[in-house]
């Protein structure tokens, strides 16, 4: 299944996602939580629920994907985690070693933004870089998972781009404030749900082109951490909820590592493919 979230009415719907139309749930099936993260929340049952209520839906509820303003699939999540250097080459090319350990840092929700909507370049630096991520979207309450318990947790898959201000980053030994400027971190288009991909999203290809060219090009089969494991790992220590994200680090290939340097500037376009997942794409923009 696939579903999307979407400007209605001033504020946010859900819907399910059949080929290039959208069926509002809140027209097909208004009994059910108005959001992805509500919709998780409520268990297995509310999921196939929405699949059922879409595929009956008639013409009211059928709305055209190509009208629809997207939002985050998940825009209120309880916590976006990340990993860091979780893809060999591209701690090489940053002059570190490959962790033994997950380098986790975390993300503010309101540093996402949807697919088709600009990220934002600050003011305050021009070293915007582009980071194509596999994003996990979490649907059940787990906490010291085994590996099958982790592996039922996924709910599904997005694709994120974890862009980021480098100045900022290597500011601290933290790279907090350089991973959070608002309107930085894209995500979307949609949710995928996890029996539509591999188990784990294994061998999925990953790629992020720039104004059409590739920049980084890989399979998810080479993360140091793949995401079974990354999940067995951070829920040695916190609890995991519906709604919450972990997007599982970039490849090698980002513009800080090449020479010379390539920065995203106002007027670029984004883009982030993932294997079975869909396509993420962003024009830049100078915060206004």
């Amino acid at each position: 299944m696939r579903i999307v979230a979407y400007e209605k009415n001033g504020g946010g719907a859900i819907g399910v996602r059949l080929e290039d139309r959208v069926v509002d749930l809140s027209v097909a099936a208004p009994d059910l939580p108005g959001t992805l993260r509500g919709l998780l929340a409520a268990g297995p049952e509310a999921l196939a629920a929405a699949g059922r209520a879409a595929e009956a839906a008639d013409g009211e509820a059928r709305l055209p994907l190509d009208g629809l303003a997207l939002l985050p699939p998940v825009p209120d999540p309880p916590k976006i985690l990340c990993i860091g250097r979780n893809y060999a080459e591209h701690a090489k090319e940053g002059g570190a070693e490959v962790p033994a350990f997950p380098d986790i840092f975390m993300r503010s929700r309101l540093s996402l933004v949807g697919d088709g909507k600009p990220i934002i370049r600050p003011p305050v630096s021009e070293k915007l870089d582009f980071e194509g991520e596999l994003m996990v979207v979490i649907g059940k309450t787990v906490h010291r998972a085994d590996r099958q318990t982790a592996l039922d947790a996924i709910a599904g898959y997005a694709v994120f781009n974890d862009a980021t201000l480098r100045d900022y980053q290597r500011r601290t030994t933290q790279w907090t404030i350089g991973k959070n400027f608002d309107h930085t971190g894209a995500f979307g288009p949609e949710f995928v749900s996890a029996d539509e991909v591999p188990p784990g999203a294994t061998g999925l290809s990953l790629q992020t082109r720039l104004n059409g060219q590739v920049m980084q090009d890989t399979n998810t089969d080479d993360m140091v951490f793949p995401v079974v494991e990354a999940l067995v790992v951070i829920t040695e220590a916190m609890t995991l909820e519906p709604g919450d994200l972990l997007a599982t680090g970039t490849p090698s290939g980002v513009g800080y590592a090449r020479t010379p340097p390539v920065w995203m500037q106002p007027g670029d376009r984004v883009e982030v493919e993932i294997e079975g997942i869909g396509t993420l794409s962003n024009p830049v923009e100078d915060e206004a």
